[in-house]
């Protein structure tokens, strides 16, 4: 996959200017929608007016969301990922579809994508230990996805995978996680108008270290539920185990909603940090909010449920 990159790599104000052209957006100056193309793939951003639930103004700058990340894979530091993740190939990419479904087998990315619409999304992400950011994010829908590969009744969940090479991820040399990273959600909670499968942010193509070429965002939950780097999908009829509720499930449950009143065994989720030019202890703190402020679009989902067991 290619995505034109309008910025020279000398430039350093491509924030400055992806704000700008947002605040034009925004005062109706010039459209929203735009084409970054590539031999074969057309990303469209669609204008902002017809997206307006998705808009946030406070955006955390590109090198700090490129720069200070999770991702095991590449190493346990927040700069590892960043240093260590360039070598990745991303191109092809090909993604393996099962379970309980009609379409199976494997499928290029490239050509999977071509059956969506892709938009742009800016979303807050919280991430367990309790930092945050605030992220443009293009991708198309999960649920788009889903009905793609037409899976039957008896599939209640979504399961996936991320890309297992040791001699590409040095990460995996280590034990931190039994590898490959495994993640996955609910029926409903695939198909939720949020949940989005990526492929870029800040309008470019997503980088290595974010989890190129593919990675799930799921806003109202904490971060590691947005697995990255995926090459397998599987629809299954029972609920399946992710890695870190294999690793510490007295820490780390299958849901893992953003959930200021239910702290983690370590340390407290009632506020966070945005992250802004690095992480510091100086960062201020902010009130985190249920569901990370996503309530009215998936608080349904989880009526009636005891959200302290089922964390």
């Amino acid at each position: 996959m290619k995505f034109k990159n309008t910025h020279k790599d000398h430039e350093v104000t491509d924030e400055k200017i992806y704000q700008s052209r947002r605040q034009l957006i925004k005062a109706g100056i010039i459209g929203g929608a735009s084409v970054i193309s590539g031999s074969s793939l057309a990303l469209t951003l669609p204008k902002h007016k017809n997206n307006s639930k998705f808009v946030l103004d406070e955006l955390t700058t590109e090198k700090d969301a490129t720069t200070y990340n999770n991702f095991y894979e590449f190493g346990l530091s927040k700069s590892a990922p960043s240093k260590n993740a360039d070598s990745m190939k991303t191109e092809p990419w090909t993604i393996q579809i099962g379970g309980l479904c009609e379409k199976q087998g494997k499928v290029d990315l490239e050509k999977l994508i071509s059956n969506f619409q892709l938009e742009e999304r800016v979303y807050r992400m919280r991430c367990v230990e309790a930092w945050s950011m605030v992220i443009p994010w293009m991708g198309f829908k999960l649920a788009d996805l889903v009905k793609y590969c037409q899976p039957s009744n008896a599939a209640k969940y979504v399961y996936f995978e991320t890309l297992y090479d040791p001699k590409q991820m040095p990460g995996q040399n280590g034990r931190s996680i039994p590898w490959p990273y495994r993640e996955g959600l609910r029926m409903d909670e695939a198909m939720n108008e949020l949940t989005l499968m990526t492929v870029g942010m800040y309008g470019k193509k997503l980088p290595n270290q974010n989890g190129a070429p593919l990675r799930l965002i799921v806003p109202w939950k904490y971060g590691f539920k947005g697995i990255k780097s995926i090459v397998k999908i599987n629809f299954l009829d029972k609920q399946p185990i992710n890695s870190w509720q294999a690793i510490a499930p007295q820490e780390y449950g299958f849901y893992a909603n953003v959930n200021p009143k239910v702290d983690h065994p370590r340390w407290s989720q009632a506020t966070e940090r945005r992250i802004t030019g690095g992480f510091s202890l100086f960062n201020s703190r902010i009130k985190t909010q249920m569901f990370n402020g996503y309530g009215d679009y998936v608080a349904d989902m989880y009526k009636g449920m005891d959200l302290a067991k089922f964390y």
